[in-house]
Formats: structure tokens, sequence, C-alpha cells
């Protein structure tokens, strides 16, 4: 028998609210790689997910230690994912009361329902659905930019959402009857 080692800069979130979800289709942004990417909105009251990532990033600051010089800088000096929505995205109302993290990759993530059967349907996961999802957080020393980025695993869609964005569903948007006087 196999003994698994936990990885410690991996984070299975809570059920959280994806934002957007650029999840089946790589785009590129401001001309960069093609990469899946979604934004994950955690609401603050899911400790257990805020405390996972605390110590996901002191873990890879700890392994990104060669791409700092050598040394383990302090948190202040790199740029960290973990951000505040009421500060960061105060204008929109989604990210209100929680904290966020935007997580990519060049591979595609596994999209998986509540049974971890794999979801084909793109129309099923999308931005405001609720879902759990697997982050990696590394080391990054750029072009002068340091700091701890998250990558995006695996999605586990837990349930639907209000869609974000403004965009409703024709069956609401249709669901009336028709005037026959509109013409007229």
């Amino acid at each position: 028998m196999s003994k698994t080692v936990k990885n410690p800069t991996k984070v299975i979130t809570g059920v959280v609210c994806l934002s957007y979800a650029n999840v089946w289709e790589p785009k590129s942004i401001n001309g960069g790689k093609e990469k899946y990417s979604v934004s994950v909105i955690i609401p603050k009251s899911d400790t257990k997910t805020l405390e996972a990532i605390e110590k996901a990033v002191d873990a890879a600051i700890e392994e990104g230690r060669g791409k700092f010089g050598g040394k383990i800088p302090n948190k202040q000096s790199l740029k960290l994912p973990l951000r505040d929505g009421d500060i960061d995205r105060s204008d929109d109302e989604a990210y209100a009361d929680s904290f966020f993290v935007n997580a990519n990759s060049i591979t595609p993530p596994q999209i998986v329902d509540a049974d971890i059967n794999p979801i084909l349907e793109r129309s099923e996961v999308y931005s405001g659905v609720y879902a759990r999802v697997s982050i990696n957080f590394y080391a990054f020393n750029s072009n002068g930019n340091r700091g701890i980025a998250c990558g995006l695993g695996n999605i586990q869609k837990i349930r639907d959402g209000e869609p974000l964005g403004g965009r409703t569903d024709a069956s609401v948007d249709f669901a009336t009857d028709v005037d026959d006087d509109f013409l007229s």
C-alpha cells in the first residue's frame, strides 16, 4: 500500500463562487500565452479555506526560496494571490464580504459534478456557479515582479447560482405570452 504525500501548496476549497470563468477554452490576456482561468470568490466566513490558503502560500514562499535569491522575503515585499473583494472589487457586489484568488493554467481543468462525473455541457459551468476548486500556489520572480501565483487544478460543480454579468436565461426572457398587438 502506497502512502500519498500531501502537497503543502495545494488547496481544495470549500464551496466558492466562480467568476470570469474561462474554463472551457483558453484565452490570452494582454497578448500573453493562452490560459484557462477563473476568479475564485471565497466567502469571508469560510475560515477553513482561507486558513488553508494562507498555509499553502507560506509553503510556496518557502519552496520558492531559490527563485528569491536563496532567501525568504517578507510577505510585504511580494505580490500575493489572496485579495479582499471589499477593497479590490468594491464596485462588484459578487465580491462583497469575500476574498478571491485568480487561478489559471495552460492545461484544461477536469470539470466534474457533485458525484465526480465529467461535465461535458459547457452551459453547466459559468460565472456565478458554485463549486469546489483545486488550486496550487507557486513562487514566481519575473521581470522584477516577485510573488506567489495561483494555479488552477480541477473544478467540481456543486450547484447552480445566479449568472454574473447580467446575463439572463432565454427561458426567463421569453416565458411571457407574446403580445399580438406588438406591431400594430
